[in-house]
C-alpha cells in the first residue's frame, strides 16, 4: 500500500463518525511553511493572565524533560490516523514556568505568520495536552510543524497548532484565525463539531 493512500473503514471505536482511516500523515496548512536556519532566533513565548511572563529559547526548551506519547489524531478534513508515537514536553512540566491568574480560562495559541487557535484552559492543561518534537521516532518536519508544535489529540487536529510561539492565557474565550474563518469554536471530533457558520 503507498504512503497517503486511504485504509478501508470498518466499524472502530477509536475512529469519530465520518472520519476514515489512513495510513499516511496528509499535509494540510494554509499559507508558507516557516523553515529555521537559526534556532537561535527561535522562542515560545507564555503571557497573558500570568504573574510574570516567562519566555524559553531553544536551546533552553529541548533540555527540558521529555516524555513520550500515545495517542490518535483525527483532522477536520475527516482522515484519521491511529497508533502515533510522540516525543514531547509535557504540558505540566512548561506550566512549571509560570504562575497562572485566577481570571484565566482559556488559552490562544500562536503560531508563526499569525496563525492562532483557541482552547479551554482545562483542555489545555489535561495530561494528554503537549508540545511535540518528534513523531514515530522521527524529528517534526517543516510541513508538520517543526520546530515545536502543539498537540491536543482529544480535539480535531487543527487545534494542534503548527509552529508554535506563543501561548496567550486569557480571561475569556475568542476565535483564533480558523474559528473566526469558519470553524467551530472547540472542536469535538466525536460529535462532528467542524464548522461554524453561523
Amino acid at each position: 500500500m503507498q504512503f497517503g493512500q486511504k485504509l478501508p473503514q470498518e466499524p472502530n471505536d477509536r475512529v469519530p463518525p465520518g472520519q476514515t482511516l489512513t495510513q499516511g500523515w496528509p499535509v494540510l496548512h494554509y499559507g508558507s511553511v516557516p523553515y529555521y536556519n537559526d534556532m537561535s532566533k527561535w522562542n515560545l513565548r507564555l503571557f497573558g493572565l500570568v504573574e510574570d511572563e516567562f519566555t524559553i529559547s531553544y536551546k533552553e526548551f529541548m533540555a527540558l524533560p521529555r516524555k513520550e506519547f500515545a495517542n490518535d489524531i483525527h483532522c477536520v478534513t475527516t482522515w484519521s490516523k491511529l497508533d502515533n508515537v510522540w516525543e514531547g514536553i509535557a504540558v505540566s512540566e512548561l506550566m512549571q514556568k509560570v504562575k497562572l491568574k485566577p481570571e484565566a480560562t482559556h488559552v490562544m495559541l500562536h503560531a508563526e505568520h499569525g496563525w492562532t487557535t483557541n482552547l479551554p484552559l482545562e483542555d489545555f492543561l489535561l495530561e494528554t495536552s503537549f508540545l511535540g518534537i518528534r513523531h514515530n521516532g522521527v524529528l517534526l518536519t517543516p510541513d508538520h510543524g517543526a520546530p515545536v508544535r502543539m498537540v491536543v489529540p482529544h480535539l480535531y487536529f487543527w487545534k494542534s497548532a503548527k509552529w508554535l510561539r506563543g501561548i496567550e492565557f486569557m480571561a475569556k474565550d475568542k476565535p483564533g484565525f480558523w474559528e473566526r474563518n469558519g470553524y467551530h469554536m472547540y472542536g469535538n471530533p466525536w460529535a462532528e463539531e467542524r464548522y461554524d457558520f453561523e
